[in-house]
């Protein structure tokens, strides 16, 4: 039977709770949801296309952590604080991958962590690809 492997990376910051940056199960990477802290555990900015490419930094550095990458990236979930940011979220998110683009969710949600404007979860498969 697979055992589910935790991944971390100094790279992204930390878990501010009971739980892990991804797990590897098999084949698949489950990540937990990304917010735009840095690595030291910083807010990027109050700008939500700058909090969308620090979320989908921290998203690329876990996967790579796991010997994975964007590329492989099968779905994701978009959590925002106001579906009016959601063109300015598109913009830097579509410079994140390439077509076919994965599968998504995007909601608008009454509150985040920190009181952020994104946060960005991603279900990727392992290794690298051809």
């Amino acid at each position: 039977m697979e055992e589910k492997v935790q991944i971390n990376t100094e790279k992204s910051p930390a878990a501010i709770g009971p739980y892990s940056q991804a797990i590897r199960w098999g084949n698949l990477i489950f990540t937990s949801g990304q917010i735009p802290l840095t690595a030291a555990g910083e807010l990027v900015s109050q700008d939500v296309q700058e909090q969308t490419h620090q979320s989908l930094r921290n998203i690329k550095q876990i996967l790579e952590a796991a010997g994975s990458s964007m590329d492989r990236v099968v779905k994701t979930t978009v959590f925002i604080s106001d579906m009016n940011d959601f063109p300015l979220v598109n913009q830097v998110y579509q410079q994140y991958f390439q077509p076919p683009y994965p599968a998504r969710s995007c909601v608008q949600v009454a509150r985040l962590p920190r009181d952020v404007k994104v946060e960005i979860e991603v279900i990727a498969l392992a290794g690298k690809g051809q």
